[in-house]
């Protein structure tokens, strides 16, 4: 008989042999494992810049074939001559623009930038858009297991090494390695994944593509990039096959016809961002298509280095259809090599005869886009993937150019194989449609890969909240004019997609794009308003002028923004209506104003929202204060489910009831007794009261009203000069008279009653009975009490009795606040009343500073301006809860602002020039003495300017004006190598020995220059 520890050792080998089970069978699923392709990108032939490009031109049967750019310092006169170096071709496939280059965007110098491979700059702004393009915001994949696979061919750029200027040659190894086209990407996007840079040429984007398919399955990486780049930096490949008598001479690639003379050369990036199909239905991603299976074999001992392999060819098509676990016949188009060769074409065409051909009941039909765009080598394959991906997309098979007739060196009628000579709509089988692409190296190295069209998953979308469609669009950008541009395209897309809802297009740049330093929002209750307001935004930025609206676009630079102080007022801000629509439109508030109308309710006898709404009562103080209580303590929580969470509170009179609830330090019951109680206290206060705002300090209000003998006091400090004064109404209206005539700013807040001043004092005993339940606790957020200028004790019924009687100390607790590392002043309330005091208090601090809503103003606009002003200027905002039932949307992809960066062969840098060093305050100015001498803040500017002009040139800028002054310095390109560079310059400039770590300790230009100032102060 079996005993218990028996039957634990059997159940424990149970379960162990279950778990290896389960461990197989997961292993052997993912190793088969379908993968989605979520994002693409492309520069191609013809000004193709996007998928979208691609597929308008070959659905439209164009070409991308045109002349030589003259942008890459060639010798055409040679180049199109009859003897050594010529060519007989006089056009071919280019990528326009291959010489821009974004550089500062990825934080490279322009000195490294010239010597980088222009393959290395067109993958990686590529990569960039791949993650736009998918809506995956690239922070988000910062850190992460992301891999990089790159197909590229050596360019030959630089290989002119006297075309390299001096200060760059530094950079050339790392720039022209071929293992970095894909280790910058994972360099600059901080992706942790593998990165391999594959060379099979004319199949290296396939094979790449095939490697990235492996790696997810494999678990080595949740995301990948794959693709291939081709630039023809020299015209060295074009000569050499032009000698093989290689090229077709109009330069068009007629494929598979019997017109074909030879290869329609091009050039191009493409990439595919790729995740595993189960990872991308969870995560919600748009699958474009799915990579259902590959494969990557060799010609091996041929009938030569370079002919293709038929047999060959035949076998990596079986692998790959044993990989997808398919048959011939669940395929239907072949997008193949075809490149147009009298000798290749035949030799393809009779493989897929003799595999896809065969064993079916309908034709598989058979294209190539090289007669489109030409041959693009290394990134060959990818476009052809990025093509067919758009035909399984639009279930349309576009048709393959120049075919004057099938090729007769084919047996055509040895199979169900048929060309696209015309396109085609692609027919519904009761499956998913399926492609298959074709790339053939000249290596050898052959790569197929299966595509299948991208599951059916419905829409599951809950709609937006209808009552309100009014929604922010927050932009950013690396510069202003990059901003602008982004206005721009957004607003041409948004004018050519006018089905587009704007709450989705919010959402997809707030959540799915990372936040930039230059920013803008533009508040929009359509997409006309929207369009209007990314117009100004590219007006402004181009420094034209145009008619928008205050509340429409919001424009900022962010900064490092520290601890946050929610600021709520007394009465004052209170308008019929107040708040209300967000009950229909906000659910933070809408929930909280119904606590906060439950805790008042043993306290009033009447409706808080009918009290709000109603014009006669906004007056009453038993019923404002209570009401702002309620509004101002929802708000709060708004603010915080939109993640901007306070540091600090601070209230003014009443507000300090509010403040106090938000920082926990009393709860929301004890809050709304405290409100109502003191609010009633302070109505039964007989009539014959007064308060006056006077724009005076202080000193000179104080020594003003002591002649009033005690009739009049001091009731707020809200900043330098504005003071509040109260007491009797005739004494108040005297001291206004004596103002008015003095030319003074002086004028009545709308009060019967004098709070914060003797005429509160027979209310004492009254309120420390009322209040005496009371139970405060200790704040989970530090109060500042402008009763005692700092941290407070207990907030019990005596300081409650204190914060009605004592003076306000606001603006000594705003300094006290700042002192300590505040930089975000957020007033909570219905109508800004404090922001003002703030900023004169602050002035000359770079405060944040803002309100929440206005009065008059439709709640969310207002709300959503707060929060842009907010975001704009740096703030850490969470966006997503401001866009309820929205998904992402295909958007225009950033707007590099490319600049030339091109090394000539005859010995010229096309990039921008080494500027000498702009020391604009000349000679005189460049000792440790003559600095000294200078007055503080001239010297602070002599510096920086001497900072920007030295940085510049050690980065190659032409103008100092590249150089941010608050922009880290590595991140505007600095290396090891010019940070040493930099020192010494500056050491030469003004005379002083420097530390080699100098901008290291000191990272941006602004901290540098102040870091020298001191430096220069100690020499006197």
């Amino acid at each position: 008989m079996a005993t218990s520890q028996d039957r634990l050792v059997e159940a424990l080998r149970a379960a162990l042999i279950e778990n290896e089970r389960l461990r197989r069978d997961a292993q052997a699923s993912s190793s088969a494992e379908p993968i989605a392709i979520v994002g693409m990108s492309c520069r191609l032939p013809g000004g193709v810049s996007t998928p979208e490009d691609l597929w308008r031109m070959v659905a439209e049967g164009a070409e991308g074939i045109g002349p030589f750019p003259d942008d890459r310092g060639w010798d055409f006169e040679t180049l199109f001559g009859d003897g050594a170096g010529s060519t007989y071709i006089r056009e071919a496939g280019f990528v326009a623009d291959a010489s821009g280059f974004d550089a500062a965007f990825f934080g490279i110098s322009p000195r490294e930038a010239l010597a980088m491979d222009p393959q290395q700059r067109l993958f990686l702004e590529a990569s960039w858009e791949a993650f736009d393009y998918a809506g995956i915001n690239q922070d988000s994949v910062r850190g992460t297991e992301v891999g990089v696979f790159a197909g590229a061919m050596h360019s030959g750029y630089a290989g002119d090494s006297a075309a390299v200027p001096p200060d760059s040659e530094g950079f050339l190894g790392i720039g022209t390695a071929g293992s970095v086209i894909s280790g910058r990407v994972a360099y600059a996007l901080g992706l942790e994944g593998p990165a391999i840079t594959v060379d099979t040429a004319c199949s290296s984007s396939l094979v790449a593509l095939h490697l990235a398919v492996r790696s997810l399955r494999a678990g080595e990486c949740s995301l990948a990039l794959a693709g291939g780049v081709t630039v023809l930096a020299t015209p060295n490949m074009l000569i050499e096959s032009a000698k093989q008598r290689a090229l077709a001479p109009d330069g068009r690639s007629k494929a598979f016809a019997a017109a074909a003379d030879g290869t329609g050369t091009a050039e191009g990036v493409g990439v595919l961002l790729l995740e595993r199909l189960s990872d991308a239905l969870r995560h919600n991603r748009r699958v474009l298509a799915v990579v259902r299976g590959s494969a990557v074999n060799q010609d091996g001992a041929s009938n030569g280095l370079t002919a293709p392999n038929g047999p060959a060819q035949e076998r990596v098509i079986r692998r790959a259809l044993q990989d997808a676990g398919l048959t011939v016949a669940d395929v239907d188009v072949v997008e193949a090599h075809g490149t147009g060769t009298p000798l290749g074409d035949p030799i393809e065409a009779q493989a897929i005869l003799a595999t896809y051909g065969q064993n079916r009941s309908h034709q598989v039909w058979l294209g190539s886009l090289k007669s489109n765009i030409g041959h693009a080598q290394a990134a060959a394959g990818v476009a052809g993937v990025i093509k067919m991906v758009q035909a399984l997309r639009a279930g349309l098979m576009p048709k393959t150019l120049h075919v004057d007739e099938p090729t007769p060196a084919v047996d055509w009628s040895s199979g169900s194989v048929r060309l696209l000579t015309e396109a085609r709509p692609w027919p519904e089988r009761g499956r998913p449609r399926r492609a298959a692409v074709s790339s053939f190296g000249v290596s050898g190295t052959n790569a197929h890969v299966i595509l299948e069209q991208a599951p059916d998953i419905g829409e599951d979308r809950t709609d937006p909240e209808p009552v309100s469609r009014i929604v922010a669009l927050p932009l950013s950008a690396r510069s202003k004019a990059a901003l602008g541009a982004q206005a721009e395209r957004l607003a041409a897309h948004l004018a050519d997609h006018p089905d587009l809802a704007p709450v989705d297009v919010g959402y997809t740049l707030a959540v799915t794009r990372p936040a930039m330093t230059h920013r803008a929002v533009v508040v929009a209750a359509d997409l006309e308003e929207a369009r209007a307001g990314l117009t100004a935004l590219a007006a402004a930025a181009e420094g034209r002028d145009t008619p928008r609206n205050r509340d429409t676009v919001v424009r900022g630079r962010a900064g490092q923004r520290d601890k946050t102080v929610f600021v709520f007022p007394g009465q004052g801000g209170q308008w019929a209506g107040m708040a209300l629509d967000l009950l229909d439109t906000e659910p933070a508030f809408r929930e909280r104003f119904a606590e906060c109308e439950q805790a008042l309710a043993p306290h009033i006898g009447f409706s808080l929202t009918d009290a709000i709404a109603d014009e006669s009562r906004q007056t009453e103080v038993a019923t404002v204060q209570p009401a702002l209580w309620a509004i101002m303590v929802s708000l709060a929580h708004l603010w915080r489910s939109v993640g901007v969470v306070p540091d600090a509170v601070v209230g003014h009179s009443q507000g300090e009831v509010a403040a106090a609830v938000v920082a926990g330090a009393l709860s929301l019951e004890d809050g709304a007794r405290i409100a109502v109680l003191r609010s009633r206290a302070l109505a039964d206060l007989p009539p014959g009261g007064g308060m006056v705002s006077v724009r005076s300090s202080a000193e000179e209000v104080t020594a003003r009203i002591a002649a009033f003998g005690g009739r009049l006091s001091v009731a707020a400090l809200n900043g330098p000069t504005s003071v509040v004064v109260a007491g009797e109404a005739e004494a108040c209206d005297r001291l206004m008279t004596e103002y008015a005539a003095e030319g003074v700013r002086v004028r009545r807040i709308a009060a019967e009653q004098a709070g914060h001043c003797a005429a509160v004092e027979p209310l004492r005993e009254r309120l420390l009975a009322d209040l005496a339940s009371i139970a405060p606790k200790p704040p989970e957020i530090p109060f500042y009490s402008t009763v005692t200028g700092g941290r407070p004790g207990d907030l019990d019924a005596a300081y409650w009795y204190a914060n009605m009687r004592q003076t306000v100390r606001f603006e000594p607790v705003i300094r006290d606040l700042r002192r300590r590392g505040h930089q975000v002043f957020v007033e909570v309330s219905p109508h800004p009343l404090l922001t003002t005091g703030v900023l004169e208090t602050l002035e000359g601090t770079s405060p944040v500073v803002t309100g929440t809503l206005r009065r008059g103003e439709n709640g969310r606009r207002a709300f959503l301006t707060s929060l842009a002003r907010l975001y704009a200027d740096g703030v850490a905002v969470d966006w997503a809860p401001v866009f309820p039932g929205a998904r992402p949307v295909r958007l225009p992809a950033y707007a590099f602002q490319h600049e030339r960066y091109w090394l000539n062969s005859a010995g010229r840098s096309a990039g921008p020039a080494e500027p000498e060093p702009a020391r604009q305050k000349s000679d005189e100015l460049t000792g440790p003495a003559a600095l000294a001498a200078l007055p503080a803040e001239e010297r602070h500017a002599a510096l920086l300017d001497l900072v920007r002009a030295e940085a510049a040139a050690a980065l190659g800028h032409a103008d100092a004006a590249a150089v941010d002054p608050d922009g880290a310095f590595f991140e505007t390109g600095f290396t090891s190598l010019t940070a040493v560079e930099l020192r010494n310059r500056l050491a030469e400039a003004i005379g002083i020995e420097l530390p080699a770590m100098l901008i290291f300790d000191h990272p941006t230009p602004e901290l540098l220059a102040r870091h020298l100032g001191e430096l220069v102060g100690q020499q006197r």
